[in-house]
């Protein structure tokens, strides 16, 4: 929370950028806290701490990397903290490569092998890694330069029978089932494993098909995506950006645009759930206009649902309900998940239900979050990840209807099913919850409710 270090000459780049964002130090100081506290970093800046970084100081920890992010939030452009006159942060390589889109597929494969084998072995060096907004706009463009460049990109990818497309096809099945019953947490170390030492090393193989090396990139991409979605539900949010990046530059080798489609949806969820609507907003839409030809409505349906999330986080209830029309659109017109992308089949009607629910929350329609969240909750007994975050959402729903005793009752369920599931995505929403019982706090049945729930969900802010 406090600073370190500083030349007492003051911070003459740092004025510049805050001038030209035209934000007051209080609202600096009020958004970097948020910042912080998304991503698990509890902080209590204010205007003075502003005026001590202006006068030299610099603030310990991460904090420089938040400020970069508050400010690039309000002029609307990337911001970096040597900006702002901050000094630069030492990190590996691998960890700035990481965020790059590169042209040379080789140098991605070596970047994914490099990322993955830090990630297993050296663990403690990508811990702290920032998740970086503005990161995710260049790659982003650069996906959609190669989709305007691509005048056959195929529609639907099939997987090849036999050989090695087969058995990568089962290990991401089986990886599928133990992240949506058990949570990402729990099979991201043998996700990583399997993809840098086994997959990155078969592509990079030179004597190969050139048909079964492009199914072989669909598969990595897939798997460097399901890495991203475990580490977003390990709370590694930058780390979890760095995987997603890759896996699009895979993708696009591949050219798989339902997958690629996907892989834009995971993008804009982690953008939307750390304070980045807007960002979640354009990912979705880049998504969308990947997928629109592709002949998958559920990979529509997937994209229309997280443009509905960012739209109704920034509170346009317009655009947040024509979103949730549109995914309810695409959904009727699918053929059924046996005639989809296998990339999609997990998505359905219940699916919808979820994430609608979650929609209707943040826009404060708490009757209608009610009815889906409470439709989740029963769809979903052997999803435990799902029914954490339904029953989380559900009691939020009963909150703001100022039905107490069962908004408790429903959030102490959800409290007790994280025991069995390493969800940071769940703990989020829990948190959420928890959150909105600030007002109410000195209520007995709240006291007890925040004692039971700090082991899991950590000290409120």
């Amino acid at each position: 929370m406090g600073g370190s270090g500083g030349s007492g000459e003051g911070n003459a780049a740092l004025a510049a950028v805050i001038h030209e964002a035209g934000c007051s130090h209080a609202a600096l100081a009020r958004r970097v806290n948020e910042l912080g506290a998304l991503q698990a970093e509890v902080s209590r800046y204010d205007k003075a701490s502003v005026t001590r970084w202006l006068q030299g100081m610099t603030p310990r920890g991460r904090a420089p990397q938040f400020i970069a992010a508050a400010l690039a939030g309000f002029l609307g452009r990337p911001v970096a903290p040597i900006d702002l006159g901050f000094p630069e942060q030492p990190q590996r390589p691998v960890v700035a490569r990481a965020l790059t889109y590169c042209d040379d597929v080789g140098e991605t494969l070596h970047t994914l092998a490099e990322l993955g084998s830090t990630d297993m072995s050296r663990r403690s060096l990508l811990g702290t890694v920032p998740f970086v907004a503005t990161a995710l706009m260049d790659p982003q463009r650069q996906w959609l330069l190669w989709l305007l460049e691509e005048e056959q990109a195929p529609r639907l990818a099939a997987v090849t029978d036999g050989g090695p497309v087969e058995q990568v096809q089962a290990m991401i099945d089986m990886f599928d089932e133990m992240d949506n019953r058990y949570g990402g947490g729990g099979v991201r170390a043998s996700i990583v494993h399997y993809l840098s030492t086994q997959l990155v090393p078969m592509l990079q193989q030179r004597h190969m098909p050139v048909r079964q090396k492009q199914h072989l990139y669909t598969s990595a991409a897939k798997l460097a995506a399901t890495a991203g979605w475990c580490s977003y539900d390990s709370a590694d949010y930058g780390l979890a950006e760095r995987y997603m990046i890759q896996s699009l530059r895979l993708c696009a080798e591949g050219g798989d645009r339902v997958l690629g489609g996907q892989i834009f949806a995971g993008m804009s969820h982690l953008a939307t759930s750390l304070g980045h609507p807007a960002e979640g907003v354009s990912l979705a839409r880049a998504g969308l206009a990947t997928a629109k030809s592709a002949g998958s409505s559920l990979g529509l349906m997937r994209l229309h649902v997280m443009a509905a999330r960012g739209y109704a986080a920034l509170r346009d209830s317009r655009q947040a309900t024509a979103s949730l029309h549109a995914a309810g659109t695409a959904l009727e017109d699918s053929q059924g998940s046996a005639e989809e992308s296998p990339w999609v089949r997990f998505l359905d009607h219940h699916y919808l239900e979820a994430e609608a629910a979650l929609v209707h929350r943040d826009l404060g329609e708490a009757q209608q979050a009610e009815r889906l969240a409470t439709a989740s909750v029963r769809a979903n007994g052997d999803r435990r990840r799902r029914q954490a975050i339904s029953r989380s959402v559900l009691a939020t729903a009963l909150l703001q209807q100022d039905r107490l005793d069962e908004a408790i009752a429903t959030a102490s369920n959800a409290l007790d099913l994280l025991g069995d599931v390493h969800s940071e995505r769940s703990v989020q929403a829990l948190r959420d919850f928890r959150g909105r019982l600030a007002p109410r706090r000195n209520e007995a049945i709240v006291r007890d409710f925040e004692r039971k729930a700090r082991p899991v969900l950590g000290a409120a802010a």
